[in-house]
């Protein structure tokens, strides 16, 4: 009896306030291309707590209110003080370091197979389906159509899951970034997950655009760069949160170092 007991989830709880099995949930479906969407709700759930009572405790939120966007922005203003900025030099780096992101007109010739999510098929067998479609065609690469017939959720499945020639744009971001910041070509070696399911790509060709110029880049690297700063010291700040406070039922990592400064 101990050990079927022992294999149930541990309630999570923040500082001793619980967060139920029914928000769990609601928020797994938030999560779908996680790959475990229950935990990463779970995460999800706690750390909202961890800075609402963290709000609160600042009076920046009443006790018992729900944590809204507005609170959330009051509080990291006031916590996260020391977040810096990028400078052109580190703009250049990223430049250099990743010629792919900045190029316009490229055009690249794709074809996938679709396992789409809906909310009738279970998550985690379906991503083992996948993954097993995917190692099939990896070893078999000529198979590609014939599983694509068989196998794919999308209506270019007809024509042995060709997307024809696609552009930036053309598709959803995480699509796209599988198909362009990269310069492989052949079935891709691990799905692409999207809002829409799992995909097992194949690149057929590429056709070369042009490259933007790093001054037309540089804002947009500028806000990549920052907001990425920023969200590393988001993780850190919920780490020392996380430290300071009784957490049951998830696991977080200790923060690696000083919040960014």
């Amino acid at each position: 009896m101990n050990d079927i007991l022992s294999d149930a989830p541990i309630a999570l709880r923040i500082n001793g306030v619980a967060i139920d099995d029914d928000a769990v949930a609601a928020e797994a479906a938030h999560h779908g291309d996680a790959p475990d969407p229950f935990d990463a709700a779970r995460r999800a759930l706690a750390v909202r707590e961890l800075l609402r009572q963290r709000a609160v405790s600042l009076a920046l939120l009443d006790e018992g209110a729900p944590l809204d966007d507005a609170a959330v922005d009051a509080l990291l203003e006031r916590e996260l003080t020391h977040v810096p900025e990028p400078d052109r030099a580190d703009c250049e780096r990223y430049y250099v370091q990743y010629p792919a992101h900045f190029r316009r007109n490229d055009i690249v010739y794709a074809s996938h197979v679709l396992f789409a999510v809906t909310d009738r098929v279970p998550l985690a067998p379906l991503r083992q389906r996948a993954e097993s479609a995917l190692a099939d065609v990896v070893a078999a690469p000529d198979t590609f159509e014939a599983v694509a017939r068989a196998s794919s959720n999308c209506p270019s499945a007809q024509v042995g899951g060709s997307l024809g020639q696609l552009l930036r744009g053309d598709t959803v971001p995480e699509f796209e970034a599988a198909l362009f910041d990269t310069d492989g070509l052949g079935v891709l070696p691990k799905l692409v997950n999207t809002r829409f399911g799992f995909h097992i790509v194949r690149i057929e060709r590429r056709v070369p655009g042009d490259a933007v110029p790093f001054d037309e880049a540089a804002a947009q690297i500028a806000a990549y760069l920052s907001e990425r700063v920023r969200q590393r010291a988001m993780r850190q700040y919920v780490a020392i949160l996380a430290g300071g406070a009784r957490v049951e039922g998830v696991e977080f990592d200790g923060a690696n170092g000083p919040l960014v400064q």
